[in-house]
């Protein structure tokens, strides 16, 4: 069996909410799609800016009482932040799920090859 072409799609993500972003690139990703999100460092979480800085403080305060190994993963570098949201919605203990995340490449800024 011949290997089947992928559709490539380039995502803007500046000024985009990200929680709506992520839900559109797991649907297309789940369908067979390759994504690449640009601009990540820009998309937009809402919520009031207080309670967003003041649950992200939370979430890097928590600490485990055996070894930091074992401790939650946050991630802070908006790349692995937008991977981790679009990560959320897919059925990540599935292969199916795991196949999809995959197809996806984040990127802060545009890259010299899709200019």
């Amino acid at each position: 069996m011949p290997p089947t072409k992928t559709q490539k799609t380039v995502v803007d993500a500046s000024g985009v909410i990200l929680g709506r972003l992520a839900s559109y690139i797991a649907k297309r990703i789940l369908n067979g799609e390759e994504i690449i999100v640009v601009n990540a460092e820009k998309a937009v979480i809402s919520g009031s800016k207080k309670h967003t800085k003041d649950a992200f403080k939370t979430r890097l305060g928590r600490r485990t009482l055996g070894s930091q190994t074992k401790a939650p993963k946050l991630p802070r570098r908006p790349v692995m932040y937008v991977r981790r949201v679009v990560r959320g919605m897919l059925r990540w203990k599935k292969l199916q799920g795991k196949i999809a995340y995959r197809r996806l490449k984040v990127d802060v800024g545009v890259p010299q090859d899709l200019k």
